[in-house]
């Protein structure tokens, strides 16, 4: 009598390899993958900034302004989102210009990048209401990324120099 055939062993699936290996990846897909997700969160976060969640006001009252977030009538959440949405859409922008720098068309890519970071500046600028949203918080909040970034790379160098 012949013996029934055997089920192949299932291989269990784990999560923490589905990430990157330096060993199996290569530098150019891991830089696909990362462009892509970067783009990806600067869209959606470009547009919560244009577009903020309840939308704006269509009339003016007493109470509010046309064009104002209606989001703005709760206050701290409303600060909460902005800086948060803002720390997110300048971490995806520099990441972005990590990841494409020396790329054709480069000057013209950080004329779309700036050109991207003045919109969405006007944006916040138009829908939030100017007595309470302090600008100077949410313009360190957006350089914050860029800074720790260059302080990162400024103390790089000073360990290489001093190393040689």
């Amino acid at each position: 009598m012949a013996t029934p055939p055997q089920a192949e062993p299932t291989k269990k699936l784990n999560w923490f390899r589905l990430g990157y290996n330096k060993h199996s990846d290569t530098t150019n897909e891991a830089r696909s993958v990362l462009l892509i997700v970067t783009t990806l969160i600067t869209a959606v976060t470009f547009q919560a900034g244009i577009n903020p969640p309840g939308g704006v006001w269509q009339d003016d009252k007493d109470t509010h302004k046309a064009g104002r977030a209606i989001y703005s009538s709760q206050s701290g959440a409303f600060h909460a989102f902005l800086v948060s949405n803002t720390l997110a859409f300048s971490t995806s922008i520099l990441v972005l210009v990590s990841l494409t720098y020396r790329f054709p068309f480069q000057v013209e890519l950080w004329g779309a990048i700036l050109s991207m970071f003045v919109t969405y500046g006007a944006s916040i600028f138009a829908i939030a209401p100017h007595e309470s949203v302090k600008y100077r918080y949410l313009l360190a909040t957006a350089a914050g990324p860029f800074g720790i970034r260059l302080l990162v790379e400024i103390v790089r160098y000073l360990i290489k120099k001093r190393g040689k």
